[in-house]
């Protein structure tokens, strides 16, 4: 039973998914319930049966003799939007010393989250030597890292019935970033704790020290800090004395613990999506700023992305975001120290809470005790666990507000 599980499951497969079209999968169906016309060749349902199976034994010998031998050019991008469609031109080029007829595009096996859109697009003909362009669009529903499966050309002459050849376009993977509003302005409490490293941990080219007076010479001073007309004037040496700036580091903590009781809907779970979304306008909003953004998921262990203060640095933070997914289990026992000790160095830290509880209010201690400036953003419809007391430093915003870009301001 194994050994035909292991050949009858490809063979299905490949008839029933690529080889035969919606038209001749139906085709198929009414060849099998006109089959009982086999018993007496009187039934008119007979000529029925013979008629379609007719159809089908001619299709076939056709389609192999004008099936295609394509060559192909073109790569789908490597990163979209949810909901957004993104598109890949195949160029297709006849290699065969005969015309192809009825090229159409096709992705068999698609993650469920993404969908087709160009399926009825096609090239009706194509001669010998001939290039032609045929575009490609899909869009997925629910951000994620995917991997797709080839892109396949193939011709559906004669009948639209049967699919025949299958150049492919190597597989690939396409990272499917979260959907977000942009916010018109963000309050956050800033500290003034000093950052290790100043503006060199920003690595913005053209950076330098900023002049703040002149004080006497001491030996072993490098000479290029030396200011010659203070020292004609004064007439003994004079440095110039200079001191780093630095940017304020601000960490951006996403909480993802949703209880193994909630089940995951079509688009994942709304409160989670909803949390991610305005975290990447949080972030968005925070790297157009003089700001260096730590970023941190809080899940069954704790990721933990450090920025250099630049555009790249929240793209990365993006690409994180499409793959973070939820944890389950109670993270907070064992993240709650760990971040902590992290945010010893942050200056202010931004959390993106689900719930509020014992542990998330815990969690918010710890870091308030480290020296943090805080606020808490709670994303949840109805009631949380605990009673949330409204203020400048914790609110609670519903799902749709976020969702709906009506949120403007945090």
């Amino acid at each position: 039973m194994r050994y035909r599980s292991r050949v009858i499951g490809p063979m299905h497969r490949y008839f029933w998914r690529f080889k035969l079209t919606p038209a001749g999968r139906m085709i198929v169906m009414a060849v099998l319930l006109s089959s009982v016309g086999v018993i007496s060749v009187e039934i008119p349902i007979y000529q029925v049966f013979c008629a379609l199976l007719g159809l089908l034994m001619v299709c076939e010998p056709i389609g192999l003799l004008l099936r295609p031998h394509l060559e192909l050019k073109g790569r789908l991008p490597e990163q979209a939007r949810v909901d957004e469609p993104f598109t890949c031109d195949v160029i297709m080029t006849n290699r065969s010393w005969k015309p192809a007829f009825d090229l159409m595009a096709g992705l068999f096996g698609l993650p469920k989250p993404v969908e087709l859109l160009s399926g009825d697009r096609y090239v009706s003909s194509l001669a010998r030597g001939e290039t032609a362009v045929l575009p490609v669009t899909l869009v997925a529903h629910r951000r994620g890292v995917y991997r797709l499966p080839p892109v396949q050309i193939h011709s559906t002459f004669p009948f639209n019935l049967m699919r025949f050849g299958g150049s492919k376009l190597p597989a690939q993977s396409v990272t499917i970033l979260p959907a977000y509003h942009t916010l018109e302005q963000i309050d956050i409490p800033l500290s003034h704790r000093y950052q290790p490293g100043g503006i060199l941990v920003a690595a913005n080219t053209g950076d330098s020290l900023e002049y703040i007076g002149n004080r006497e010479y001491s030996p072993g001073e490098p000479a290029r800090h030396l200011d010659f007309r203070a020292w004609a004037r004064l007439g003994r040496p004079v440095v110039r004395e200079y001191q780093e700036e630095y940017s304020c580091r601000v960490a951006v903590i996403l909480d993802t613990f949703v209880p193994g009781r909630r089940r995951r809907g079509a688009k994942g779970f709304a409160n989670l999506e909803a949390a991610v979304s305005l975290t990447a306008a949080t972030a968005e909003a925070l790297s157009t700023g003089d700001f260096l953004i730590d970023f941190f998921a809080a899940g069954p262990n704790l990721h933990v992305f450090r920025s250099t203060g630049n555009q790249s640095s929240f793209d990365s933070v993006l690409e994180i975001l499409a793959a973070v997914d939820a944890s389950r289990s109670d993270p907070f026992a064992q993240v709650s120290p760990v971040v902590a000790e992290e945010m010893q160095q942050i200056s202010t830290a931004v959390c993106i809470l689900l719930d509020w509880d014992d542990a998330r209010r815990e969690l918010t201690d710890r870091m308030l005790e480290a020296g943090c400036a805080l606020k808490v953003i709670v994303v949840c419809d109805g009631e949380t666990t605990l009673p949330i007391q409204e203020s400048a430093q914790i609110q609670q915003v519903r799902i749709d507000t976020i969702t709906s870009g009506h949120l403007q301001e945090i």
